[in-house]
Parts: C-alpha cells; sequence; structure tokens
C-alpha cells in the first residue's frame, strides 16, 4: 500500500496552500468549497461533514488542506478538537482495490472505522482511527478511473509550474 496523499487541517486553505507553495514549491493548488456530500456517517451517526479542501502535488505526493466549516463531530474534531486551536497532520490517503475489505482489515489491526462518506460525485471514503498508533487519521478510497484521474489532473498541472497562480479553483 502505497501513501498518495498527505492531509493536513488548516484554518484557511488558501492561506496554507499559498504558505506550502512558498516553502517547499509545491503546487499549483485546486480549491474546492464545501465538498458536496451524499452522506457522512460518523462513529455510526449521520452527520453533516461540511469541509473545502485544496489539492496540489508536493514531488510525487499529494497533499491536501482541509477546513472545517462547523464544530459538527467528524473524524478531523476527533483529532483536533473545536476550540483547541490545534492544526497539523490529519490524515495519510491510501487507495485500496475493495474498500469494504479494507475497512474490516483495519479495524481487525485496531484502527476503528471513524467516519464513512459519500461525495456528490458517488466516490467513498473512510477515515480510520490511528490516532493511537500513528497519531492521524488513515484515509482509505477504492481507486477508480475517476480518482485516478484527478490525481492525474493535479500532478500534470505540477508539471512544468513556473510558480505562478499558485491557488485556483477546481473546475469540474
Amino acid at each position: 500500500m502505497q501513501v498518495r496523499q498527505l492531509a493536513y487541517f488548516v484554518p484557511d486553505i488558501e492561506r496554507a496552500a499559498r504558505k506550502h507553495s512558498r516553502a517547499f514549491g509545491s503546487g499549483p493548488f485546486f480549491t474546492f468549497p464545501h465538498v458536496p456530500l451524499i452522506s457522512s456517517v460518523h462513529r455510526g451517526v449521520e452527520r453533516a461533514f461540511d469541509h473545502s479542501s485544496a489539492y496540489g502535488q508536493w514531488g510525487d505526493l499529494m497533499v491536501e488542506f482541509v477546513a472545517l466549516h462547523s464544530d459538527d463531530p467528524s473524524a478531523i474534531s476527533d483529532v483536533f478538537p473545536p476550540g483547541s486551536g490545534r492544526y497539523g497532520l490529519h490524515h495519510a490517503a491510501i487507495w485500496v482495490e475493495d474498500l469494504d475489505a479494507a475497512i474490516a482489515d483495519y479495524e481487525a489491526r485496531g484502527m476503528p472505522l471513524a467516519q464513512y462518506s459519500v461525495t456528490a460525485f458517488g466516490t467513498a471514503f473512510a477515515f480510520l482511527d490511528a490516532t493511537a498508533s500513528l497519531g492521524h487519521m488513515i484515509e482509505l478510497y477504492a481507486r477508480d478511473e475517476g480518482l485516478e484521474n484527478f490525481y492525474a489532473m493535479v500532478r500534470d498541472a505540477a508539471k512544468g509550474w513556473d510558480g505562478a497562480d499558485p491557488v485556483r479553483p477546481l473546475e469540474l
């Protein structure tokens, strides 16, 4: 299993993306405000998961910055409680062939399912609670053509990028 992405919880995705780009040459970053979901279940309870993300390339790895827009319980607030003023690494993302089987495997290894969400585009993702062993969540995605195309678009935008316009809206 290869880590495909590192994701950081931040108060402002655009500011974080610009700062990371200046410090590390990463990017460009594509912002996606209020990622639309058709469902999200956190710790067995259906809940809103209102978040925005910025995605950019950092060498061979995608980096994501994610911000929350509510204090509703989520896999993010499990690691960074509302009002704590804490931010940082939230998860490492991994692609799997069979999402349900991978969730069961991680749970058997002591990393319980914290949240399972499905985007309006039909992409399911799961956060497994690895905080006891790793200090952060593991995010699992079932590998599919749409996911592969999105990662390729972000990676291709970085090829030969001159550093101009480091933060851009994601055009779907």
